[in-house]
């Protein structure tokens, strides 16, 4: 029986955040990772690879996490993709501020925490 790997979209301008990020979810299980370093990089991998995960970065170049995390909302394909936060600008009201714009979930940065990944990723995928 063969399955699927499940396809995570990682959105980050910073390539050492970037790489730190997919270096975890390398680490966590056999997922075919996409990169993009910015907003419309992204929505172009969005249709191309149609992901089954995206971390947004929220402040990038080009176009934010924010302004694609509503594209990809008003997208027919991108309206069911679990979207998780990131962002090194940990203020208190920006994971309310997430929920509210279009993502399912926020996660801090840097991501040094492998088991906080882990979390995130089971919760929209299953266990890894």
């Amino acid at each position: 029986m063969t399955t699927t790997r499940k396809r995570i979209l990682v959105v980050e301008d910073n390539e050492d955040n970037r790489r730190i990020l997919v270096f975890r979810l390398r680490r966590i299980g056999d997922f075919e990772i996409v990169e993009a370093t910015n907003g419309a990089e992204a929505l172009a991998s969005i249709e191309a690879h149609r992901p089954d995960l995206v971390f947004m970065d929220l402040k990038m170049p080009v176009m934010d996490g924010w302004e694609t995390t509503r594209r990809i909302r008003a997208r027919e394909t991108g309206s069911r993709i679990p979207i998780v936060a990131i962002t090194a600008q940990a203020m208190a009201d920006d994971e309310r501020q997430a929920i509210e714009n279009g993502c399912d979930d926020y996660l801090a940065k840097p991501v040094v925490d492998a088991s906080l990944v882990r979390a995130k990723v089971e919760r929209f995928l299953g266990p890894t």
